[in-house]
């Protein structure tokens, strides 16, 4: 994560009046490692940021929001341009060197499109949690392998895989190769539990286990 995001993060927490220790205690890590997380020290699992996202009730487009680009409350304005360039995007780094840069050019409520990294022997979670949420993920993998865990089941997909599956079943990526895998990746926001549509909820994960702890 950029000092940028790192600095939304923990803004976040403190506009929502938690606690590093309390942060912590939620989202199932230990205190000195979101200590950490928001002072450039370590980097949150896939799984973990999903956490802090969730709790801190922002949402993942906060966090890219990239250069010039604050994505507070109120309506979205539209971008100066429609193009990305390769130079111009906004990227997360975390855990293991899982890398996601953003294809659009500015935050959009209705769909996560993402340039998905897994560098090899990473995985979207430290601790081998599943992680479930509202919406629809669309995958394509273009180069590499990953292994998705989807409920009870696991899938191999090769370059020109494609995988598609209502986000709210427990799901793990893992990169069990010995070269990265890329691809691009879509979360579109569905009707959630209340049957209203509306931009894509809070992301949880169900990996409860102490982070940066041995």
């Amino acid at each position: 994560m950029d000092p940028e995001a790192r600095a939304r993060l923990r803004t976040a927490r403190t506009e929502a009046k938690l606690s590093v220790r309390e942060l912590s205690r939620r989202v199932g890590i230990s205190p000195s490692m979101l200590s950490q997380i928001e002072n450039g020290h370590s980097e949150p699992s896939v799984a973990t940021l999903y956490s802090l996202v969730s709790e801190l009730s922002i949402s993942f487009d906060q966090l890219l929001a990239g250069p010039g680009i604050e994505h507070g409350p109120g309506p979205l304005t539209a971008p100066a341009s429609p193009l990305v360039t390769p130079d111009k995007r906004a990227e997360l780094v975390m855990d293991s060197g899982v890398t996601w840069e953003r294809l659009t050019p500015s935050p959009d409520p209705l769909v996560n499109a993402l340039l998905v990294t897994y560098p090899p022997g990473s995985s979207s979670s430290t601790n081998g949690g599943l992680m479930s949420h509202h919406g629809r993920e669309y995958g394509f993998l273009m180069s590499g392998r990953l292994t998705v865990r989807l409920g009870f089941e696991t899938y191999s997909l090769e370059p020109g895989s494609s995988i598609s599956f209502d986000s709210a079943v427990p799901h793990l990526y893992v990169n069990e190769s010995d070269e990265p895998a890329s691809g691009l990746w879509h979360v579109v926001a569905v009707s959630g539990a209340s049957g209203t549509e509306g931009p894509i909820p809070a992301w949880r994960s169900t990996d409860t286990q102490q982070e940066g702890c041995s």
